[in-house]
Formats: structure tokens, sequence, C-alpha cells
């Protein structure tokens, strides 16, 4: 029988990160995997693959229209979506393959199997052939898959999730997106830059809802711009597959039956933790009335030998947030003292301009009574966006009225994935507005923009508006 120190079920960022650290760390470290790639949801299915047709995309549009502009003459540009799938394919099986390097690399023993748990220190790996692990401590990081309401279940035909949408074999010619968050959003630009319809119905009155509320009217103008349209405040009844097309029923807010009709329906309505197989009962484990498995601050089920981490625990579902888990607990495990800050943890759209944010909204600060600076700048007053023909979005900075600590930064902005690392080791620092507005910034850069919100948060000393 197998023995090890930890044994790490599900290869995705919280599970391929954790069982590189406890290696690091000298621990015997075994990692199950169902499929026969590593690198779970993130590499296979999402991030990694969505990112590249984003990419691809973006290139496409602006071939049509900004090349011009720039004194680029091209003539006769289609899109090859078979090519840009295929080149995602590549990204995907480079970045995966990359995976199982640094697995070998930190002799972590690899099983291909489906893993359950037989008790708690023993679990069984159904592959091609059987065998059973005998672990000291276990940490489960099984991710999680698209999630869907009734009315709304996917066929993977014309009513598909974000899986089926990164491999499509046409560019529709219009398409549904049930939900105005990350996902829908993402996927639906990549079709709309190559020239569909897209028209996304949402339940909540503004897309991006946990996000501040500037960022969400930001972006909303700016999808309306490249021929987005919105249905918000939209209760989807239901969905049905009418062979070459798809017919959505919803109730708008007057509570009155509307339709749509599409070539496809894009389900994009969140995603929901996976456990199942696992027989997380044997182990003692249990799962909440929202599917997750609960977990104490130290990300310890009920069986403090048994952690949970990343999509299939509570809070937001990121891959950079499962990986801080996942070196959380082997740090844990080896008898160190780790530490995670949750409201440093940022968030990011990858629609262009990208939308990304730290910290506490503005919405969220009114709520909890505190009592808070605001400042903000347009990227369209920057020098280099104007250069770039990307002068769209704003920063937003929020800071404590009476010490001028940082509580919060919001941004719509190209590169603004990038650009908010600035806001978060400024604030892992504890910094003020005022210490970012007396940093020297390059120029010209979007990074500028920053430095303006604070200023603009320093008693109103933007320089450039």
């Amino acid at each position: 029988m197998n023995a090890y120190d930890v044994t790490i079920i599900g290869s995705g960022p919280g599970g391929y990160v954790a069982a590189i650290r406890c290696a690091q760390l000298g621990l015997k470290t075994a990692l199950i995997e169902k499929y026969s790639t590593l690198g779970g949801t993130c590499l296979n299915v999402g991030c990694i693959p969505s990112k590249a047709l984003l990419d691809s995309s973006e290139h496409y549009h602006n071939a049509v229209h900004n090349f011009e502009e720039h004194g680029i003459e091209v003539k006769s540009v289609k899109p090859n979506l078979a090519q840009m799938i295929q080149r995602k394919n590549q990204v995907v099986e480079q970045t995966c393959s990359g995976i199982q390097y640094l697995m070998d690399k930190n002799k972590v023993d690899v099983f291909n199997g489906t893993g359950s748990f037989v008790d708690a220190n023993t679990i069984l790996v159904k592959g091609s052939t059987d065998q059973t692990i005998q672990t000291k401590n276990v940490i489960i990081a099984t991710g999680s898959k698209p999630n869907y309401f009734p009315g709304m279940e996917p066929d993977k035909k014309r009513i598909i999730t974000s899986t089926e949408a990164l491999s499509m074999r046409e560019i529709p010619k219009k398409m549904l997106v049930i939900g105005g968050g990350v996902i829908g959003l993402e996927l639906g630009s990549v079709y709309g830059r190559l020239g569909t319809q897209i028209e996304v119905v949402e339940f909540a009155p503004t897309i991006l809802p946990t996000m501040d509320g500037a960022l969400s009217k930001e972006l909303t103008r700016s999808l309306k711009k490249e021929g987005f349209k919105f249905y918000m405040e939209h209760r989807v009844q239901k969905v049905e597959n009418k062979g070459k097309s798809v017919i959505l029923t919803a109730l708008n807010k007057k509570n009155e039956e509307v339709q749509f009709e599409a070539d496809y329906c894009l389900v994009a309505v969140g995603r929901k933790p996976f456990t199942e197989g696992l027989n997380l009962e044997a182990a003692g484990v249990a799962v909440n009335s929202r599917g997750q498995i609960e977990v104490n601050d130290h990300l310890q089920t009920a069986v403090p030998t048994i952690y949970a981490v990343g999509d299939v625990v509570r809070g937001a579902m990121l891959a950079h947030k499962a990986e801080e888990e996942g070196v959380y607990v082997a740090e844990l495990i080896a008898g160190q003292k780790p530490h995670i800050n949750y409201n440093l943890i940022p968030g990011v759209v990858y629609t262009w301009p990208e939308v990304a944010a730290v910290g506490k909204t503005e919405e969220e600060l009114k709520a909890a009574g505190v009592n808070y600076k605001l400042g903000s700048f347009p990227i369209k007053a920057l020098g280099r966006a104007r250069a770039s023909m990307d002068t769209t979005g704003l920063v937003k900075i929020l800071s404590d009225a009476e010490t001028d600590e940082i509580l919060g930064v919001h941004m719509v902005a190209p590169r603004a994935a990038d650009l908010i690392m600035e806001a978060v080791v400024a604030m892992e620092y504890r910094a003020s507005a005022e210490d970012i507005a007396r940093i020297c910034h390059p120029h010209p850069t979007y990074s500028e923009a920053i430095k303006e919100a604070a200023l603009d948060a320093t008693a109103n000393r933007a320089l450039h508006v």
C-alpha cells in the first residue's frame, strides 16, 4: 500500500500548487486527478483557454476597427475560428504539460483516476487499475463545475456552458448570454468581437453585481459601444432548443413575459462546488446547503487532518485564491504559521478594457458606515491612452477619511489586470492614498492614472484634469 504525508485530490491551481509547496517542505506527496491532463478547470476549460481566445479575438477586432487609424492598411480581414481554437488548444496543452513537468521536478506522485475516501486516512483511486493510498493528511481541491437553474439546463448543443463556448465550430450570428458576470462577459466579448450579436439577460439590476457600482456603469457603456445589448432585471423561465435556434423566455421587471431568439444560449450563472464521488461521509466530512465543504479559519474540515481549498469552500471562486489556500495548508501541515488576507485578493474581468478591483467597494463602505474619501481619474486624460487609442475607463481610490489608509481600489482600464497589483502591494503594507500620490510613476504609462486618482483622493490634487 502507498503511504504519504499528504494526498491531494484535484490538480487545479489549488491542488497542484499545494502539491508543489508540500514537496518543497519535505512532505511525501501524492496528487490524484481523474482526467488525463493536469491543471483542472482553470488550465483546461477556464482561465487559460478563455484568455487565449480573448487575445485572438482582440487582435482581429483591432485589425478590423483600429489598424486603419494607426496607418496600417489591411484588406480582406476575416476570422478563422478553427485556427483560433487550434491555437487555444496548443496553449492549453503546453500549460498542462508544464504542470506535469513541475510534478516530476518536485517528485510528486501523480495518480490518474477518481479518488474517494475509504476512511479519513485511506483513499481509493479508481482508474485503469484500482489503488489504495494511506495518508496522514488530505487536501480536497476538486474545484467547481458550471451552475444552472431549472429551465436553463444545458444540452451542450445549442444551450451551452463555458466549456462548449471554448470549442465552438462556428461563429454565431447571435448569442444569448444568461448572466452578466465574469464568465458571460468574457466569452461574450470573444464572440462579440468576431461579429456575433451578444444579448445579455441578467437577473440583477447591473452587470458585475458584486463589484463597485462605478465599474459596472463604465463597463456597461463600453460594451454597449461594442454592440452588446443588456436586459437587466429579467428572470429566465426557460430556454428551449428549437433545432437551429434557441428560444429564451423570461419575465421582465414589470413581470411581463418576453422572449428572445438566437443561434445559441450561453448559460453563465456562476459555478458550484464539485464533490461528487468523494464519499465524504466515509471520512466524516459534510457539505453545507450550498454544496461547499465546511472549513474553519485554518481550512480544516470537521476532521482535523482533512483540509479543503479553492472553489469547493467558501469565498470567491478564483484560481489565485485557490493557490494561496493551497500554499497556506501546505505550510500549516509543515508546522509553519501562514496567513491569508482575503480582503486583498484582487478580482479581474478580462474584457477590454479590463476590470480589476481589490478591497472594499463604495457600497460596502456606505453600508458599514465608514467615513471615506474618494479619488478618481479618467483614463482618457492619459497621454499613453491617447497614444494607444485605449481611452475608456477610470481608476477609483477609496481611503479612510481620518487616516487616509487605502480601503479599496477599483479600475476599468487597459491592462487593469496588471495595474491592480500596485494597489494590492500598497494595501498589504497599509499605505495611504498620499503614499501612492508621492511615488514617482513613469510617463507616459497607464499606471499614472493610479497616482492621479490617489492625488484626487488627497485633497483633490489631481494634476491632469
